[in-house]
């Protein structure tokens, strides 16, 4: 079966087809190292992570290229702010960003680029599009001339009019046309700058994933490109118009854009102080499956609310597959083979992975396979291959997922003794008391027909 990814570019489904199958070249823009890894951060880490391991899975080489932003106005501005240098304020939060990487259980990029290491390779570009036209110097500046790239605003779907209409004019800036925009950026009194043909300076964003993408994957046309919704425009706009005009090929195949992330309705904002890292959450919650339990619950390309009944309904979820790999972790096998509604439940999985990454429609049949597998735990064999197809799903999912920890306590042990005895006795009060006490305590009690089984709450 052939999978299909909505792209941006054309507006449209399509079959996934890569330009030299197996391999997959796949870019994805990454963060701007000024401050702290948010959530927001962390729902496109997460997503395009799920998106790999499934291509891989499905029998891919895939290269993966994420960028790290590590000069920019907002670095410079922020080290301003707190009197710091800037090569320190990078190394800082280059440091926690794979601190919160590690943290999500997210795999690192084939090539983790960052643009102070890729100046040469952007002067240039810059210098190869200057000589084809499509660029010209302007007081120490470099600019994008976006009139003559004919087809700009073909991802976005803006005519250049529209444009026009929602660009700030900023009369300091030298440019042939308020809507060009800056591939090189000369320097200002203290800020840090590199030696050019146009004087000394930095590059602009945009030039940046333009270069170190093709320069990583060495193709002058990706198999994938993605990113936020919030980038089509300008950030992916402009991209495209620096790539294609200076190799004269289609830059990427396949736009993939992920939904945005709001906080309760709101956008996230530190004025609104609804700011939640990736530390944050990691601090009060100590379980990365929940945030991830809680993006797979919608769609990539759709935006997302985060709030605290989505978490506890996380949570739920996760109780629910801690209940079931307890009960299947010492089912074995009489006998070989894989039941027939395992299998069902498997395809439906694979289904909907191939449609899109319909994760929503996958984690259904992942609790359709937990809820079956409970109708049939006395069957050694549905419980073990429903528990061996889970750990498939989990694994392209890339959810960890780990076990609770036994907790035998004698206290608690005890505890259960004098319930059990209560409850022979009739002494129905002094058993509930006990629950309560044993629930106070994090332990959650089971009464099967073999006896009560306890674990802890996640």
């Amino acid at each position: 079966m052939s999978i299909y990814i909505y792209n941006s570019l054309t507006r449209k489904k399509e079959e996934f087809v890569p330009l030299n199958p197996p391999r997959v070249n796949m870019y994805t823009c990454g963060v701007t190292v000024y401050d702290e890894s948010h959530i927001g951060h962390a729902r496109s880490l997460y997503i395009f992570d799920v998106i790999r391991r499934y291509l891989a899975h499905r029998g891919f080489d895939v290269r993966f290229v994420r960028n790290i932003t590590d000069i920019d106005d907002k670095i410079i501005n922020r080290a301003k702010e707190l009197k710091k240098d800037w090569q320190e304020l990078v190394s800082t939060y280059i440091a926690r960003y794979y601190q919160d990487l590690d943290a999500l259980g997210i795999q690192r990029g084939d090539f983790e680029p960052r643009a102070t290491q890729n100046i040469p390779q952007m002067i240039d570009y810059i210098q190869g599009l200057i000589q084809k036209g499509y660029a010209y110097e302007s007081g120490g500046d470099v600019y994008f001339n976006v009139r003559k790239f004919a087809s700009y605003g073909k991802l976005s779907g803006q005519s250049i009019d529209q444009m026009e209409a929602g660009v700030r004019i900023d009369p300091s800036e030298a440019k042939k046309d308020h809507l060009d925009f800056a591939l090189w950026k000369s320097s200002k009194e203290n800020e840090p700058s590199w030696e050019s043909p146009w004087g000394k300076g930095r590059p602009g964003w945009h030039i940046e994933c333009s270069v170190m993408s093709q320069e990583c994957l060495q193709a002058d046309t990706l198999d994938i490109h993605a990113g936020g919704r919030d980038l089509i425009f300008p950030h992916h706009e402009n991209e495209i118009a620096q790539a294609e005009a200076f190799t004269g090929k289609p830059f990427a195949k396949y736009w993939i854009h992920h939904g945005l992330l709001t906080i309760n309705g709101q956008k996230m904002s530190k004025s609104l102080g609804n700011f939640v890292t990736i530390k944050d959450f990691m601090d009060k919650y100590q379980d990365a499956d929940l945030l991830k339990l809680f993006f797979l619950s919608a769609h990539y390309s759709h935006p997302i609310d985060y709030n605290e009944n989505k978490i506890e309904e996380a949570r739920r979820a996760r109780e629910r597959i801690a209940i079931f790999l307890d009960k299947t972790k010492n089912k074995a096998p009489q006998a070989p083979g894989i039941p027939q509604e395992v299998e069902a439940f498997k395809d439906a999985f694979l289904q909907a992975m191939d449609d899109d990454f319909n994760t929503p429609q996958a984690l259904a049949a992942m609790f359709g396979l937990i809820n079956a597998a409970h109708k049939n735990m006395d069957d050694a064999l549905f419980a073990c291959q429903a528990r061996q197809t889970f750990g498939f799903m989990q694994n392209i999912l890339g959810l960890s997922l780990k076990e609770t920890a036994p907790m035998m306590g004698d206290a608690v042990e005890k505890l259960i003794q004098e319930r059990n005895q209560a409850k022979k006795d009739r002494n129905f009060t002094r058993a509930d008391e006990i629950r309560r006490e044993l629930d106070a305590l994090g332990i959650i009690l089971e009464d099967t027909r073999d006896g009560t089984t306890w674990r802890k709450k996640i």
